[in-house]
C-alpha cells in the first residue's frame, strides 16, 4: 500500500499471551495489529477530520459547539476531560452523587466527536468468543466476569434508553456469529465448548451448526454455523448528547473546542491540580482522563499502555433487492477464514442504511501503514478508503444472494466510509481507576474498540471509587482495575499474542 489517504483499524492486540492454534477466531479484534513498535501518541486533529454517519444527521445541533459560560471557569471541584459516553456518564453519576460540586467538562472539538460519535453503532455483549483468549490471559474466573460484565453493561444500557425513552433508534434484536468455513467454524465450536465446560452461561444463545440451516437463517451463503444471541444498536451520538443535556440541566458546565494540553501540580495550598488548555488553566482537586486514545497525550506515564489507532467503518445504502420486507433484519459479527471480521449493523428500526465496521482485510493494510506512519495515529481524516471498501463490496456480492439482482441506480450501494481512533490497551482490557501517585486524577480509558460493551458500568464503576467505595462494589471485573503492577507487568518483556 502507498502513501494514499486511508481510514481506521479495529482493536489493539492483547499482550503477554499465546493462543496455539486459535488466531482464527479468537483474535478478530487484534487482526492484522501487531503491538506498536511506537510509543505513539497524539492530541485530536484539530481540523479536515471525517465527519460519521451519525455526526452528519446532527449538524444543526446547538450542542456540537455548545460552551455552558463564555469564559472557563478559573477553579471547579472536578475536571472531565472528553465528551463522549465515557466523560458524559461520569458526570452524570458525579452529579447524582455531589449535586453540589462544580463540574467542568472539556472538550477538544465538537461535543462527542471522538470514538463514541464515530463507532458502527453496536453495542453487542461478547458472550463466548473471546473467552479463551482473556482465560489464557487472566484465568478462567476474571474471563467469566469479562463475558459477564458485558452482558449486565448491554441491559443497562438498554434500560437507560427505555427508561428515559431516549430518541436514538435503540434496537433489540438477535446478533449473529457468522464463521465463513469449516476451519472457522471447527475452532468456533471448541472455543463454545470450552465456554460451556467452565460453567459461562449459554442458555440465551441459539447455535446452530448445521451449514444449510446456518445458511439460511443468517442469508450469508457460506455461513458453515451461526451463534445469536440479544444485542443493539443505537445512534451513538444521540444517546450521549441526551446524557449530557440532562448533566447540564442539572449545573455541569461543558466547554467544547477547548483542548486539555497538561495537568500539572498546582501551587495553591487549595487545590490539588491545573488543567492547562488552550483556552486557559483550570484549577481543580480531581480529574478525570475520558480521552480513551487521546489519554497518553495528556498523561505521559501511559505511553505504549494506551495507543491511538485509526479504524473504518463503511456506511452501505442497500438496493432494492435487500430494501423493505427483504431488508437485513439481524446485526452480524462475520468472521473470516484469515482471522477478520465484518461488524454489520443494518439499522433495522431506523432508516435501513447498513453500517460495515471490524477488520477486514483492507483494515490490516491500514493498520500497517500506520505503523510506518506513527504521526498519522490520531487522523481521523480518513473517509472513502477504497482498499477498506472494496472487502466490503466484494463480502457483499458473494454473499448477499440477489444484492446485485438489478441496476444499482442513483443513492444505492457504497456511499461513504469515516474514520475514527480507537484505544487500544495494551493488555486488551480497559484500565478504570486512580492514576498511580496522581491521588485525585483518575482514568476510564483504553476500551480497545470495545467500549459500548463497557462503559455503561465502567464509566459509574469508576465514580463509585471515586466516592471512596471498594473495588467490589463497581461489580467489573478485577483485571480492569487500574493499578502500579499492572502497568509494571505491561512494561516487562513478553510474547505477543498471536
Amino acid at each position: 500500500m502507498g502513501d494514499i489517504s486511508y481510514a481506521s483499524p479495529n482493536l489493539g492486540t492483547v499482550t503477554g499471551i499465546t493462543l496455539p492454534d486459535t488466531a482464527t477466531v479468537l483474535n478478530v479484534e487484534e487482526y492484522g495489529s501487531s503491538p506498536p513498535t511506537h510509543e505513539r501518541t497524539g492530541f485530536p486533529k484539530q481540523g479536515g477530520q471525517s465527519l460519521s454517519y451519525w455526526l452528519q444527521q446532527v449538524r444543526c445541533d446547538p450542542l456540537l459547539d455548545h460552551r455552558t459560560t463564555e469564559e472557563l471557569p478559573e477553579e471547579v471541584d472536578t475536571v472531565i476531560i472528553g465528551s463522549g459516553i465515557t466523560g458524559s456518564l461520569v458526570a452524570k453519576s458525579h452529579l447524582q452523587i455531589w449535586p453540589e460540586k462544580r463540574i467542568v467538562i472539556l472538550e477538544a472539538r465538537e461535543f462527542c466527536s471522538g470514538a463514541t460519535g464515530r463507532n458502527a453503532g453496536h453495542c453487542k455483549p461478547d458472550q463466548w468468543r473471546h473467552f479463551v483468549k482473556f482465560e489464557k490471559a487472566f484465568g478462567t474466573e476474571q474471563a467469566l466476569k469479562i463475558l459477564q460484565n458485558e452482558q449486565v453493561t448491554w441491559q443497562a444500557l438498554v434500560e437507560y434508553i427505555q427508561g428515559n425513552r431516549v430518541d436514538c433508534d435503540l434496537w433489540i434484536g438477535d446478533t449473529f456469529d457468522v464463521p465463513l468455513d469449516h476451519e472457522v467454524a471447527k475452532i468456533a465450536k471448541e472455543m463454545f465448548d470450552r465456554y460451556v465446560e467452565v460453567g459461562g452461561k449459554v442458555d440465551h444463545i441459539k447455535v446452530t451448526q448445521d451449514p444449510v440451516e446456518a445458511a439460511k437463517v443468517s442469508r450469508i451463503k457460506s455461513a458453515k454455523a451461526c451463534y445469536a444471541w440479544p444485542a443493539s444498536t443505537l445512534q451513538p451520538w444521540k444517546l450521549t448528547a441526551s446524557i449530557m443535556r440532562d448533566n447540564i440541566n442539572h449545573g455541569a458546565n461543558l466547554q467544547t473546542f477547548t483542548v486539555a494540553q497538561s495537568v500539572v501540580e498546582s501551587p495553591s495550598n487549595r487545590q490539588k491540580w491545573v488543567v492547562k488548555t488552550d483556552r486557559g488553566d483550570i484549577a481543580c482537586d480531581t480529574v478525570v482522563h475520558a480521552t480513551n486514545a487521546y489519554s497518553a497525550a495528556i498523561e505521559s506515564s501511559l505511553k505504549g499502555i494506551i495507543a491511538p489507532t485509526p479504524h473504518m467503518c463503511n456506511k452501505v445504502i442497500p438496493p432494492r433487492s435487500w430494501s423493505g420486507s427483504k431488508a437485513i433484519q439481524n446485526s452480524y459479527g462475520v468472521l473470516l477464514p484469515d482471522g477478520g471480521l465484518f461488524s454489520i449493523n443494518p439499522r433495522c428500526t431506523a432508516d435501513g442504511v447498513v453500517m460495515f465496521g471490524g477488520s477486514n482485510p483492507g483494515q490490516k493494510k491500514l493498520d500497517q501503514y500506520i505503523e510506518r506512519h506513527p504521526e498519522r495515529c490520531v487522523d481521523d481524516g480518513f473517509a472513502r478508503v477504497d482498499d477498506v471498501t472494496k472487502h466490503v463490496r466484494n463480502f457483499v456480492d458473494k454473499e448477499f444472494e440477489g444484492w446485485n439482482a438489478g441496476e444499482i441506480g442513483p443513492g444505492e450501494g457504497f456511499d461513504y466510509s469515516w474514520s475514527g481512533i480507537i484505544g487500544r490497551s495494551a493488555d486488551g482490557v480497559p484500565f478504570v481507576g486512580e492514576l498511580p501517585d496522581k491521588p485525585g486524577q483518575w482514568i476510564c480509558a483504553g476500551h480497545h474498540g470495545h467500549g459500548m460493551a463497557r462503559i455503561f458500568t465502567a464509566a459509574p464503576g469508576l465514580v463509585k471509587l471515586m466516592n471512596g467505595e471498594t473495588w467490589s462494589a463497581t461489580g467489573l471485573p478485577d483485571v480492569y482495575k487500574m493499578t502500579p503492577e499492572r502497568l509494571q507487568n505491561i512494561k516487562l518483556p513478553r510474547p505477543r499474542i498471536r
